[in-house]
Order: C-alpha cells, then structure tokens, then sequence
C-alpha cells in the first residue's frame, strides 16, 4: 500500500521516514518529496508497505502524531489525477521582449495590458515621443 505522509519537518531524512513506519510492519521505499531546483524538502513524501494490514495500522497510529515538532498528515496515498491541461502553476508572462534603443526605432514589447487577448501590448517608442 502507498502512504501520502505530509506537513513533515524539514530536516526529516529518507532513513527517518523509513524507521518511523518499519516499527509497524515491513517498509518497501520510503522518499521524501525534495524541490528540483533547490534540492530542499517540499514536506512531504511517500512511503511504500507491503502489507495492508500493517500500512493501516501505520496510518491509524501517526496521522497527526507529533514528528520533531510537526503533526504529521498521513493517509493512503491517491493516484494523481489527470487535469487534461496538465495541471499545477503555470508560469505566465504578463511582458513582451525588448526592443530597440532609444534612437534605434526599436518598437514591439509592451506589457500587461489587462485582457489577455487585446493583441500586442505596446508600440514603438518613437511614435510616442514626437518632440525628440
């Protein structure tokens, strides 16, 4: 059985994890859930337990147990679901790119303009500064 084990400390180890549930039963894999960038624990992880009885008992016992100072969220882990559009945060960029300098004429870029679909979000920097 897959066990959802959240709202870990953050100093929490793999091996922590894994001896934490081995006093309930035989452990498969136990993994800490880490950042990609930052390497840094997320909080959370999984746990793998070969034998359901076992597992239950291990989530009956240290869901919202006191773990170096965080009460631990523990469950039967979900499969993920599929969102059709990938789901999660989606970095979106509100701004265009450059363009030119000052005296070269440059134009394009612009940003934020309100609604998404109003098309490009800025002109030319000459046209706007006729006196120069």
């Amino acid at each position: 059985m897959n066990i959802y084990v959240g709202n870990m400390n953050f100093n929490l180890s793999n091996e922590d994890l894994f001896n934490l549930f081995s006093q309930f039963g035989e452990v498969s894999s136990a993994k800490i859930i880490n950042d990609k960038e930052t390497g840094r624990s997320k909080g959370f992880g999984f746990v793998e337990m070969e034998n359901a009885e076992d597992a239950l008992k291990a989530i009956a016992s240290l869901n919202e147990s006191d773990v170096q100072g965080r009460k631990l969220i523990v469950n039967e882990a979900r499969p993920q679901e599929k969102s059709g559009g990938g789901g999660g945060y989606k970095k979106r960029s509100f701004g265009g790119g450059g363009g030119g300098g000052y005296n070269k004429g440059g134009g394009g870029g612009g940003g934020y303009r309100g609604n998404r679909n109003s098309g490009s979000g800025g002109g030319g920097s000459r046209d706007r500064f006729n006196e120069y």
